[in-house]
């Protein structure tokens, strides 16, 4: 006689084998970007309009330094503040991180704060404007001058398309220093002064 145990597990199996199989279907387009639509549609939409091969962990709240360092390598060498932009632009087909004009900083947290920032922060700045929904703040820290930043898109400006208010925070050595400053795309990922993008104009 079988035990109650093997008639269950065997009434268990049959039940499983009579069910009907569910068939495997594409997401719908609203469903979020996880499992079959992060495998088969890995570009993020940028707020230039350009799609970026990796978000370097903007979306989840956190700039990743340690893979946009590796990917800058030695594209932008030395070059600093105001000049950052155009060296970039340079290469903005093969470019595959946003970045952010150094007197947009200066403006937000003041000059001195921003020189302390160096390509790989600016970087950060640029994707996070890129990426970073409205009201979503992104955080990172440079281990080598011990600064922590934290950006927060704040809203779109009236008027003008392209371009994006956010708060920059930034707490190290010299204490704490936030601010607010207007940055504007210029359709490749370069990122620069509200002002610039309206003498062009």
């Amino acid at each position: 006689m079988q035990s109650f145990t093997a008639l269950a597990q065997r009434a268990g199996i049959a039940l499983l084998m009579t069910m009907p199989c569910a068939a495997l279907a594409t997401p719908p387009s609203w469903a979020p970007a996880h499992g079959w639509r992060k495998q088969n549609d890995p570009t993020y939409a940028g707020y230039s309009g350009r799609t970026w091969d990796y978000d370097y962990g903007v979306r989840s709240g956190s700039c990743d330094r340690g893979r946009i360092g590796q990917v800058l390598g030695g594209v932008v060498g030395g070059v600093a503040g105001g000049a950052i932009g155009g060296e970039i632009a340079k290469g903005s087909a093969e470019r595959n991180v946003a970045i952010v004009i150094g007197t947009v900083i200066g403006a937000a947290i003041g000059s001195e704060v921003g020189r302390r920032m160096d390509k790989t922060d600016r970087s950060c700045v640029g994707h996070s404007l890129e990426l970073a929904d409205y009201g979503q703040s992104v955080r990172w820290t440079n281990p080598n001058t011990r600064v922590t930043y934290q950006l927060t898109p704040l809203d779109a400006v009236h008027g003008i398309d392209g371009c994006r208010r956010f708060r920059l925070i930034a707490h190290g050595s010299f204490g704490l220093s936030e601010g607010r400053a207007v940055a504007c795309t210029d359709g490749s990922g370069v990122w620069q002064p509200e002002d610039d993008r309206l003498t062009r104009r």
